[in-house]
């Protein structure tokens, strides 16, 4: 059963960016509506939340490195989706992205969230994205928007 993720911290001073990978769409999409929907149920401006659409899950920590040099957001939000073959390439493929956004994110000194999908079929990630366990968007951006809320906290 999915427990129902909210946030306590208001998104109202926050400009965030979504990064949705485009393979997968059927399930990024579902990921990116979620995300967008959470922003905007934490107060946050619509204008304030820009999806970038990003080609594959692989290329989302050299878009968010990129992005986080301009200091144009105060978060990031990664959202894709890895389904597993026939080799071990989605484990491989996993753990660069976790790696990649991670170190952008302590780099960057601003939450890079990741809502990256790691399923062993897309009936997994269907429930993972709005279906019967929730939606990993939303979970992604209460991180991004917490995360960011308690480091200003921390620094005022």
């Amino acid at each position: 059963m999915q427990e129902e993720t909210t946030t306590s911290k208001s998104a109202s001073e926050l400009t965030i960016a979504i990064l949705v990978s485009t393979y997968h769409t059927a399930i990024t999409s579902k990921l990116e509506e979620g995300a967008r929907s959470a922003f905007i149920n934490a107060g946050g401006i619509e204008h304030n939340c820009k999806t970038i659409a990003v080609v594959g899950a692989w290329e989302l920590p050299i878009i968010a490195k990129t992005i986080s040099l301009h200091e144009k957001y105060d978060a990031i939000v990664a959202l894709g989706c890895i389904i597993t073959g026939e080799t071990t390439h989605d484990q491989v493929i996993g753990h660069a992205i976790a790696q990649g956004l991670m170190r952008t994110s302590l780099d960057w000194g601003h939450p890079v969230s990741m809502g990256v999908l790691t399923c062993q079929t897309i009936e997994q990630a269907e429930a993972r994205a709005g279906g019967s366990s929730g939606n990993k968007g939303i979970e992604a951006m209460h991180a991004a928007i917490e995360t960011e809320m308690t480091l200003r906290e921390q620094h005022a």
